[in-house]
C-alpha cells in the first residue's frame, strides 16, 4: 500500500526509481509468486506507466523492467526485438546476452551467435561482460559440435563449428576422416547449455496495446541464412504481455494516448 500510495501521488523527477524498488520489494517479499505477489501486473503497469518516457531508453533499470517483463510474455524473443526497434537498451550488454541465451536454449545456435556479434559490433556497456558471455557461449556450442561428431561423424554439423571458437575451427577436418568415433581434446568451459524452462511459455489471459507504436518488430525465426544479421520484419502486437497464471490476470484496460 506505501508503495501505491507513493506511485499515486509521486511528483518527483524519477518515477523509475519507485517502480524499481515496488519491484524488488514484490520480488523479495514473494519469492515464489502467487496471487499475493502479482508482480506480474506489477510490471506490466510499470510498462505502461513508463512507455515513451526516452529519457529511460539507455537506463538499465528500464531494460532489466522490460527483461522481466518480458519472462512473463508467451513470446519474450518478441520483446526482444520491440526493444531494439525502439532502440530500448541497445547500448547495454545484458539486453544481447539475455536474447541470445534464450535462443541458445531453444537450439537457434546461429541466431544467438549474431545477436552477440551484433552487440560486440554496437560497443554495448560493459563490454567485457558481453565479450565473456560470447566466450562461455562459443566453449559451449564447441562442446555440443564435438560430441556431435562423436556420435554421428556424417551428419551435418557444420554449423556448429562454424560458431566455435576460432582455435577450434581446425575441428571441421575431423568430420571427414571417416571414423565411427572422433576423439579430441576438449576444454571445458563455461556451464553446459542452458535448458528451456517449460513454465517460461504461458497461456494468454490479458491483452496491452502500445500507444504510437502500430507495428512490433518481430524477430523471424526462419529468416537467418548466412552470417548477417537477421533481416526483421514489420508486425503489429496487439497482445504482447500473457501473464504466468490466471490468479495474475489483469483486465485490458486503454492506454493513455499521449506519450
Amino acid at each position: 500500500r506505501e508503495f501505491e500510495a507513493e506511485i499515486r501521488f509521486y511528483s518527483g523527477d524519477d518515477p523509475l526509481d519507485v517502480w524499481d524498488r515496488y519491484i524488488k520489494w514484490t520480488e523479495q517479499t514473494f519469492p515464489q509468486g502467487g496471487k499475493d505477489g502479482n508482480l506480474t501486473v506489477v510490471l506490466e503497469r510499470a510498462v505502461r506507466a513508463l512507455h515513451g518516457q526516452q529519457r529511460y531508453y539507455k537506463d538499465p533499470r528500464y531494460l532489466n523492467l522490460w527483461l522481466k517483463f518480458g519472462d512473463c510474455c508467451k513470446e519474450p524473443l518478441d520483446v526482444y526485438s520491440y526493444l531494439r526497434s525502439q532502440e530500448i537498451g541497445t547500448t547495454l550488454a545484458l539486453l544481447y546476452i539475455t536474447w541470445a541465451e534464450v535462443l541458445e536454449a531453444r537450439g537457434s545456435f546461429k541466431k544467438a551467435d549474431l545477436i552477440f556479434q551484433e552487440g560486440l559490433q554496437c560497443k554495448a556497456e560493459p563490454l567485457d561482460k558481453l565479450q565473456a558471455h560470447h566466450k562461455q557461449f562459443q566453449a559451449r556450442v564447441s562442446r555440443q559440435a564435438l560430441l556431435a561428431l562423436e556420435e554421428s561423424p556424417d551428419g551435418d554439423n557444420t554449423g556448429l563449428l562454424e560458431i566455435a571458437e576460432p582455435q577450434r575451427s581446425s575441428l571441421a577436418d575431423l568430420k571427414g576422416r571417416g571414423k565411427k568415433t572422433v576423439r579430441a581434446p576438449i576444454s571445458r568451459v563455461g556451464d553446459a547449455v542452458k535448458g528451456m524452462n517449460p513454465n517460461r511459455i504461458c497461456q494468454p489471459q490479458a491483452s496491452l496495446q502500445l500507444p504510437n507504436t502500430p507495428s512490433f518488430v518481430v524477430f523471424d525465426e526462419n529468416s537467418v541464412s548466412g552470417p548477417e544479421i537477421p533481416t526483421l520484419t514489420a508486425q503489429s502486437w496487439p497482445a504482447p504481455p500473457v501473464p504466468r497464471a490466471k490468479e495474475n490476470e489483469l483486465s485490458a484496460g486503454p492506454w493513455n494516448s499521449g506519450r
